[in-house]
């Protein structure tokens, strides 16, 4: 059976796991994180020894940790757009982060290239997650970062109930930023100095203990831990203390252009991460002390990878290769962890590749929700792996015809099995590795496996195809002896 059946095949499918989860008792309530540019190695349960996540080690020593997981995007637009329709980006237009030049006619860099033109804001059409929970009969909430489209695309034209601080921007930009006041229009101002990740944890537990008595979505989409590079003055300290203990220094290898990080340290995003940590925290206290566990299912995410080599660089995705805005793993692979204690064995480990596309598909599943009729999903359920079940084999895809803040090119990528390709579309070239051998990507095995890097450079051009992909084109005023590099 080939890939794109099978897909079909398994979106109609999901819809029978659904009825027989649902004969066995009412809706479960689903709490979403998504986190701003965390990086896969930023937790604990990861194997961050500088960053302090108690919380989030806790979730998943209490249910399932993913090793494999990746977004849709190695920037967050596009992610979230996916994540919201269960499609690739390439389907709902929005393949670079909304405020990107939209067209090659307004590219102004000097590149060899121009970048392909983009959708600035998500189809009010589209058939969004929210909409299809409430047609199941839940209410449904949304705090934090949005960022997919201009006001009248908001979470409440996208169909959500309550929309706390999500509106265009890509980061907390106004007022103090991080702190209130926040000047945003859909987050009231709290007491000056009031922490923005506290404060939309706060907005969630109350959403949880108002609706407690209903099926619920609760998705906090974190504004953290996205520049501007800001900490709480009390975990600045204590990470600033911690580093000087450990005797910790930068370090820096380099990713052409860019310089790299290659160890974290950075007492700032540190204690960014901890306040994230804190606010998921507060929201699983209210699911335990409102006895709601059991029937809740967790999930915590990113949307693209740590932030390694521009804007500060504050962490390091070591050992995964690149950061934010590359498609090395370091820009791709992503923290995933889920906890559904009906269902969910506690400390499980999945090493079953996913992708964002898959959470539309898996929550439909969960709820017993249906999509509207034609709709087509990219993603698989993971209902049968929270089972403990497997997934039939697939290829997971990539295309960023862009070029981004952090020094990447425009490229694509497919990942089947342990083999991954990157097609790199300034010069047509391509990388192929096998990561269960080369984690960090240095082993380029293009030349070694030629049969099978013509067999995946196929198949990710197949997808293209299938999907509409846009290219990006060569840059007639593109000045050689003005270049340096990619910037």
């Amino acid at each position: 059976m080939s890939a794109r059946i099978s897909l079909g095949v398994l979106a109609l499918s999901f819809l029978g796991l659904a009825c027989s989860a649902g004969a066995q008792g009412a809706k479960p309530n689903v709490v979403m994180f998504l986190v701003d540019d965390l990086g896969q190695r930023d937790l604990g349960c990861y194997g961050s020894t500088f960053y302090e996540t108690p919380n989030l080690d806790r979730l998943a020593n209490e249910g399932a940790r993913f090793t494999d997981a990746y977004a849709a995007c190695p920037v967050c637009s596009p992610t979230r757009a996916s994540l919201m329709t269960g499609l690739w980006p390439q389907r709902t237009g929005i393949t670079d982060y909304i405020g990107a030049p939209l067209t090659p006619g307004d590219w102004k860099r000097n590149t060899n290239f121009l970048p392909a033109p983009y959708t600035d804001r998500l189809a009010l059409d589209s058939p969004t997650l929210a909409k299809a929970m409430k047609t199941a009969g839940y209410v449904t909430f949304f705090a934090g970062k949005w960022h997919l489209g201009p006001e009248g695309w908001w979470p409440e034209n996208q169909g959500f109930d309550i929309n706390m601080g999500g509106i265009d921007r890509g980061g907390p930009y106004g007022g103090d930023k991080y702190f209130s006041p926040y000047e945003n229009p859909r987050l009231k101002d709290g007491p000056s100095g009031e922490h923005l990740p506290d404060r939309l944890a706060t907005e969630t537990a109350k959403f949880i203990e108002d609706n407690k008595a209903k099926p619920f979505f609760a998705y906090f989409s974190f504004y953290s831990v996205h520049t501007p590079l800001m900490a709480r003055k009390d975990l600045q300290a204590k990470y600033e203390a911690k580093r000087r203990s450990l005797g910790l220094e930068a370090k820096w290898g380099r990713e052409e252009p860019r310089d790299v990080r290659l160890v974290q340290e950075h007492a700032v995003y540190a204690g960014m991460v901890e306040a994230m940590d804190q606010a998921v925290g507060k929201v699983l206290a209210k699911l335990k002390e409102l006895d709601l566990e059991r029937d809740t299912l967790v999930i915590f995410t990113s949307d693209n990878g740590g932030l390694s080599t521009s804007e500060g660089s504050p962490t390091s995705n070591s050992p995964l290769r690149g950061g934010k805005g590359w498609m090395y793993e370091g820009g791709i692979r992503e923290p995933f962890l889920a906890r559904w204690p009906s269902v969910l064995q506690p400390g499980s480990v999945i090493n079953t590749p996913i992708s964002s596309p898959d959470l539309f598909a898996t929550l439909l599943d969960v709820t017993g929700s249906k999509p509207p009729a034609g709709q087509r999903l990219d993603g698989l359920s993971l209902v049968p792996l929270l089972k403990g079940e497997s997934l039939p084999e697939r290829a997971l895809f990539w295309h960023y015809p862009h070029y981004g803040n952090q020094g990447g090119a425009p490229s694509s990528a497919i990942r089947r099995g342990d083999w991954k390709l990157i097609q790199w579309h300034e010069d047509d070239s391509i990388e192929l590795f096998n990561l269960a051998s080369d984690l960090s990507e240095k082993n380029n095995l293009s030349q070694a496996e030629s049969t099978r890097a013509a067999a995946l450079l196929a198949e990710l051009q197949a997808w293209q195809s299938e999907v509409g992909a846009k290219f990006p084109i060569p840059n007639p005023k593109f000045d050689t002896k003005k270049a340096n590099g990619r910037d």
